[in-house]
C-alpha cells in the first residue's frame, strides 16, 4: 500500500479575500470553498491548509512543516516579490515547496516579474487561476 502523502497549501497576504478581492483577476471563489473541494478531489491525500497577513508567521510555518509535510504548495502573493525571509526559509528546509499563482505574474505589473521564492521552489505554476493549485498537488503525486 502506497504512503499517504501530507501536503500544506500556504496562502499570503489578503488571499484570505478570494471570492471578494479583484474578482476579475482571482474569481469569485473563496479558498476555503476551493480547499473542501480540493480535499474531496484528492481524499487519498491528506491535505492541510495555513493563511497568515503576515511574513514572519508564514516563515514560522515553513520551519514547522519540516519535515512533517511529504510536499508544501505555496502562494506567497505579494511576500513573493517583497520577501528575502521567505525565500531564505525555503531554502533552509528539505520539504520541497511548489510556487504557486492565481494569475500569470508576468501578464500584470513589472514588479510582479520578480520571486525571491522561484530560486528555492523545486517548481512554479502559475496563471490557471485556482487550478494552479491542484496542477501542484499533481507534481507531488507524480514524484511519490
Amino acid at each position: 500500500m502506497a504512503k499517504e502523502l501530507k501536503i500544506l497549501i500556504m496562502n499570503g497576504p489578503n488571499l484570505n479575500m478570494l471570492g471578494k478581492r479583484e474578482p476579475d483577476v482571482y474569481g469569485n471563489r473563496s479558498f476555503e470553498d476551493y480547499f473542501s473541494a480540493l480535499q474531496f478531489k484528492f481524499k487519498e491525500t491528506e491535505l492541510s491548509y495555513f493563511q497568515s497577513n503576515c511574513e514572519g508567521d508564514l516563515i514560522t510555518k515553513l520551519q514547522q512543516a519540516d519535515p512533517i509535510f511529504d510536499g508544501i504548495v505555496l502562494n506567497a502573493a505579494a511576500y513573493t516579490h517583497t520577501s528575502v525571509g521567505i525565500g531564505d526559509a525555503i531554502a533552509a528546509i528539505e520539504t520541497p515547496v511548489i510556487e504557486v499563482h492565481i494569475s500569470n505574474v508576468f501578464a500584470r505589473e513589472e514588479f510582479r516579474h520578480h520571486s525571491y521564492i522561484s530560486k528555492h521552489a523545486a517548481g512554479v505554476i502559475l496563471g490557471f487561476g485556482l487550478k494552479s493549485y491542484e496542477l501542484a498537488i499533481h507534481s507531488f503525486l507524480l514524484e511519490a
